[in-house]
């Protein structure tokens, strides 16, 4: 069901510092940030081959990134995101199966334009998993 690795998550307290660690330090491509206020998060994707790397940055106190650094305050990966042919259909199969659904169980449109849903991280090993409409 799962297809290729689309990104992996870490959520920073800053941004720009961040992206310049990667840009300067380790000579990667960096995007430029994008604010995703239904997401409370500014992002940037870290291009590589054969995949990407996504900073995420809270915007507001009330961003449920916010609430990750309170409990990690040095950042750390925040969850990993794989590409899904069909994203009601994995959903469906998902809930049948147990696994929960976070949120309403509605995909959302994420960073990249496309629809997005995220799995209960109890069901998968302690990992916040992000599927995402190939």
């Amino acid at each position: 069901m799962i297809g290729r690795l689309n990104h992996v998550a870490i959520a920073v307290r800053d941004l720009e510092a961040a992206s310049r660690l990667y840009r300067d330090t380790l000579g990667a491509s960096v995007s430029a940030p994008l604010a995703q206020p239904e997401h409370g998060v500014t992002v940037v994707f870290v291009e590589l081959p054969n995949t990407k790397i996504e900073f995420l940055e809270p915007l507001g106190a009330s961003s449920p990134i916010a609430r990750f650094l309170d409990k990690n305050p040095d950042g750390g990966i925040h969850h990993v995101c794989y590409e899904v042919d069909d994203i009601l259909a994995a959903r469906d199969r998902l809930k049948a199966g147990g696994a929960r659904v976070l949120g309403d169980g509605e995909p959302r449109t994420g960073a990249h334009g496309k629809p997005v849903l995220f799995l209960h991280p109890k069901d998968f090993n302690g990992t916040l998993v992000e599927l995402e409409q190939a």
